[in-house]
């Protein structure tokens, strides 16, 4: 099967056709138009000599001599030959002429119907007369009463004009013609640019391309983010469009990317910075590649690979907690091991008494000692991420207090305890760093306050946050602690407490704690399967005033 015809012919074609038409069209018009204002003008003149004859007193004088044409055939053609006419021809009411090219048509009938001038009216128009089709002009002659007494016909033979005409038609000729060329070479130019543009490939190839294009571009997992010099967004696939929580990521094409995305991931972005880094973006921790676009050369816009690094954070976090326990398990099995030895020596003495006192009094206490029934979180996944927080807040020598007002069922749904296991696992991630050895966290948890509502609030003895930064604490990457290479990313942990809050229509605040550090309140919805008691609802006040009692706390303290 033959190959169709090229697009750089197809341009070519195309431009050259609607040159040669334009051209064409502008020329037939221009012509028509030329051959009107010769018309035009040639009438204006016919006119005017007509008029100038008829008034003239020898012409009317004449009409009562003897022999008028003695008196007006030289005037008539002294008139015809400076004014450039074919004929200038004189007849009195019964159409006998007194004037005439050719003499010898002097005194016959003119050859057309003067019906019109001797009414007294102008007449204008093309008729074949004795010296052929001609263009004329016909005027009455009035004597002194205004009555019609002959008339005055010039003409210009249809021939003539032609000759004009076509005399001054060689100028617009030549003028189409270089301009039908230029058209032409310019159609070809334009042809090769645009070949150029689209670097010589046919439209099949585009649509080949495009369509494989599109198909790479939604369906690699990573995301990808494309703006121009101006700002603006030209590209972004479906994965970034997921991780961006961009409803319709067509929509947002030709957007400006600061009103589009994260003021940090904007700013990134249309940086065009070659490197990767980790940035915030709502509650998702992406992990960003940035570059700039160059065609040819020239920075056209920058690009950026987005890749989800929620996951990888929270194992981060994770992998420190546990990194932080399996240090303190070896501790604790040094300690017990101690314990150990102390009663065998106890026993092998016959101490056994001495051997059961000491047993009573260290107890069961280590790193994994469980909440017990009395702490209040029937939620069994919030109780044992305060388990866990609890312990690694032990081995680094930092108490953590559970208010034993504490107040929280199972959740309803998976949505709500997901939510507020980020909310209280990121506060107490922040508390803990705050304290130094020998600091106390407190942690309270209440759902019996008010209705579908948890409030979390958590107090540590640490520096506090400044009033000047209680607004600006919740930005990314403000934090008073330094960054640790492979560790997970500091600043965005009370970030994404912020924005879980204003997503689910909460509410989070800093303030001063009266342990001297920083009170952390969040107030969530929450669907819990329990009613609210009737005494847990009439400690609300209190509580929501920051004086709620908290003696007889569950406090895990560091063996010393």
């Amino acid at each position: 099967m033959g190959r169709s015809m090229t697009l750089g012919m197809q341009l070519l074609l195309l431009q050259v056709a609607i040159v040669l038409t334009t051209v064409v069209g502008t020329g037939v018009t221009a012509m028509l138009l030329q051959e009107h204002q010769l018309r035009e003008a040639y009438q204006d003149r016919m006119i005017a000599v007509a008029q100038s004859v008829a008034g003239l007193p020898a012409i009317t004088d004449a009409f009562d001599d003897p022999d008028p044409a003695a008196t007006i055939q030289p005037v008539a053609e002294v008139i015809r030959r400076a004014s450039d006419v074919t004929y200038v021809v004189v007849a009195n009411e019964e159409g006998i002429r007194y004037s005439h090219p050719n003499p010898d048509r002097i005194g016959e009938k003119v050859s057309t119907d003067p019906a019109i001038p001797l009414s007294g009216e102008i007449y204008v128009g093309t008729q074949t007369g004795t010296l052929g089709e001609s263009w004329r002009v016909k005027v009455p002659i009035f004597d002194d009463d205004g009555n019609v007494m002959g008339q005055v016909s010039v003409g210009i033979l249809e021939s003539e004009l032609r000759a004009d005409f076509l005399g001054g038609l060689s100028g617009l000729l030549v003028a189409l013609v270089v301009a039908a060329v230029i058209g032409v070479l310019g159609s070809a130019w334009i042809g090769r640019l645009i070949r150029r543009r689209i670097y010589g490939l046919e439209p099949d190839e585009i649509r080949a391309m495009l369509e494989t294009r599109e198909a790479m571009l939604h369906g690699i997992r990573e995301g990808l983010v494309a703006v121009d010099d101006n700002g603006r967004i030209v590209l972004m696939n479906d994965a970034a469009a997921r991780l961006l929580d961009v409803p319709d990521p067509a929509a947002v094409l030709g957007a400006r990317v600061e009103d589009v995305l994260d003021r940090e991931l904007a700013r990134f972005i249309a940086s065009g910075e070659d490197r990767e880094t980790p940035v915030l973006s709502g509650e998702r921790v992406l992990l960003v590649h940035g570059d700039r676009v160059r065609v040819d050369g020239r920075e056209v816009g920058s690009i950026a690979i987005l890749r989800d690094r929620t996951e990888l954070e929270t194992m981060l976090r994770e992998l420190e907690g546990a990194q932080g326990l399996a240090e303190g398990l070896r501790a604790q099995s040094h300690e017990f091991s101690n314990k150990l030895h102390v009663v065998s020596g106890l026993l092998e003495l016959g101490h056994v008494d001495a051997a059961i006192a000491f047993i009573e009094r260290v107890g069961s206490g280590g790193a994994l000692s469980p909440l017990d029934e009395h702490d209040g979180i029937a939620d069994v996944e919030t109780a044992a991420l305060v388990l866990a927080k609890r312990s690694r807040a032990q081995e680094l020598g930092i108490a953590l207090e559970l208010d034993p007002a504490s107040h929280l069922d199972a959740a309803a749904g998976d949505a709500p305890r997901t939510d507020l296991l980020t909310v209280v696992g990121n506060l107490l991630d922040n508390a803990i760093e705050a304290c130094v050895l020998g600091g106390r966290i407190a942690l309270s948890l209440r759902d019996d306050l008010e209705p579908g509502v948890v409030l979390v609030r958590v107090d540590d003895d640490g520096p506090g946050v400044p009033a000047a930064q209680r607004q600006a604490i919740f930005e990314p990457d403000v934090t008073g602690k330094a960054a640790t290479p492979g560790k997970a990313r500091r600043g965005i942990g009370l970030t994404i407490v912020q924005r879980v809050a204003a997503r689910l229509g909460g509410s989070v605040s800093v303030g001063e704690s009266p342990a001297g550090g920083a009170r952390f309140t969040v107030r969530l919805p929450w669907a819990a399967d329990a009613p609210t008691s009737t005494a847990a609802r009439a400690s609300r006040a209190a509580y929501s005033a920051g004086t709620a009692s908290t003696p007889g706390a569950v406090t895990t303290q560091v063996p010393r």
